[in-house]
């Protein structure tokens, strides 16, 4: 039989929707979601979706995600993290709640080196929450900070996310992490914000004033590991390499740091971070290939251009269409893991981003940062499952103490949609050719 475009529809996504609700993992629901309408069309055999699998799979780019998290992985266990804490220590734990503004100073620089928020919230959650807890902190208010700190991994370049953003929307990588920069920084800064007012509050402690010899002695400890963004971002930006070769100079560079530099990698160590990189790569790229499959039956079925048609007579304009952009995002992170969203969602909705004349780099930065907080909101929320079960409590337990985190950081995604000159100014000004 021929499929008309509203029941494929409604047979993609209502299958896919039924898997999910059936507790199936989305990267398999995906999968088994094109099955019914591969069997009832007769223009479609099993191997047209296999191919289209097998096609996402062939980019060089996607390269760069395995490579990411070997870095990521590098840096956790070579102890880079625990420098990383000892330098956020002595420069921010002067302020009234002193343990919070460390644990989002780490996650800001640690996200400068990782590009994945799950290695932030593990890595630095194994540390951190247990110190905030012993300090006298809540434990409810150390478990959400951790997590929403934690976000930054994927906003903050380099970004597993901008990534893969980049190689399915063709659009600049190195103008992505660019663009990243002042948004993360942004929420950043307004975590530091809401730690403060939950200080003031609650009567949180102070670490203390740092000497210049602390100050020293830490700067100096972190100096290696804080030469990797710049190493990264530098040289796609200079275009002297791809973000793949990037990808692949961070996991080297964080492997000669463990080994030879602090001497904390072993030889032994290594079959079980290469275990743990490639598990962790594998579910990555097979959500790729199955979001893949599903994206391209509904273009098969033009439910793009039904969006773009629907959406364009709804006359919302270019700060409504922004919003609606956002929104759907952000709801779509609640239930289903970024990278599969962004390649079903995101390539829906740039046409519709297109026609209403928002750029493509500020398109992604709104996409990336709205999936950002599904990170750590239920069901999915893979960052505050990770935290809470450091901390030893229920995510229902936290999350009030998440919703009220959140809302300063929802600000700043307003803003990026209010102004997308936050997200435009630094790779116009340091990537100009990509404008033209």
């Amino acid at each position: 039989m021929i499929i008309s475009t509203g029941l494929a529809c409604a047979i993609l996504v209502g299958s896919f929707i039924f898997l999910v609700a059936m507790r199936i993992p989305v990267a398999f629901s995906l999968a088994i979601a094109t099955v019914p309408i591969v069997v009832l069309e007769l223009r479609l055999t099993p191997f047209i979706v296999l191919d289209r699998m097998f096609q996402s799979y062939n980019a060089f780019i996607l390269l760069a995600v395995p490579f990411f998290l070997l870095a990521a992985n590098l840096m956790n266990s070579g102890k880079v993290t625990e420098k990383l804490i000892d330098l956020s220590r002595v420069l921010t734990g002067w302020m009234p709640g002193g343990l919070g503004h460390v644990n989002v100073a780490v996650s800001m620089l640690f996200a400068g080196i990782s590009g994945s928020s799950t290695a932030d919230a593990a890595g630095c959650g194994k540390i951190l929450i247990p110190a905030m807890i012993n300090e006298g902190y809540d434990r409810r208010f150390a478990i959400a900070i951790t997590a929403c700190s934690s976000v930054m991994g994927v906003i903050i370049p380099p970004s597993i996310l901008m990534i893969v953003w980049g190689g399915v929307m063709k659009t600049s990588v190195g103008a992505l992490f660019l663009a990243g920069a002042i948004p993360g920084i942004m929420i950043g800064l307004a975590l530091m914000a809401t730690v403060y007012g939950y200080a003031k509050v609650y009567d949180y402690p102070i670490i203390g004033k740092p000497t210049l010899n602390e100050i020293w002695v830490a700067f100096k400890g972190a100096f290696l590991a804080l030469l990797t963004p710049i190493f990264v971002i530098g040289s796609i930006v200079g275009g002297i390499v791809t973000p793949t070769e990037s990808a692949i100079i961070a996991a080297g560079y964080a492997l000669i740091l463990g080994m030879f530099v602090y001497r904390t990698v072993t030889i032994k160590d290594l079959g079980h971070i290469f275990y743990d990189t490639g598990r962790f790569a594998s579910i990555s790229l097979f959500a790729i290939g199955s979001a893949s499959a599903f994206g391209w039956l509904l273009a098969f079925y033009h439910v793009p251009q039904l969006v773009v048609d629907t959406m364009t007579s709804l006359e919302f304009g270019t700060f409504g269409t922004a919003l609606v952009i956002a929104g759907l995002f952000l709801f779509f992170g609640l239930f289903i893991d970024a990278i599969p969203t962004i390649i079903i969602l995101g390539t829906v909705l740039l046409p519709v981003a297109t026609a209403a004349e928002i750029h493509p780099v500020v398109f992604a930065i709104i996409g990336i940062v709205s999936l950002a907080f599904g990170l750590v909101t239920p069901p999915y929320g893979l960052c505050l499952l990770i935290s809470a079960s450091i901390g030893g409590m229920n995510v229902v337990q936290v999350m009030r103490e998440v919703c009220i985190i959140l809302l300063p950081m929802l600000l700043i995604l307003l803003l990026i949609i209010v102004f997308p000159s936050i997200a435009l100014w630094l790779p116009q000004t340091l990537m100009p050719d990509t404008f033209k």
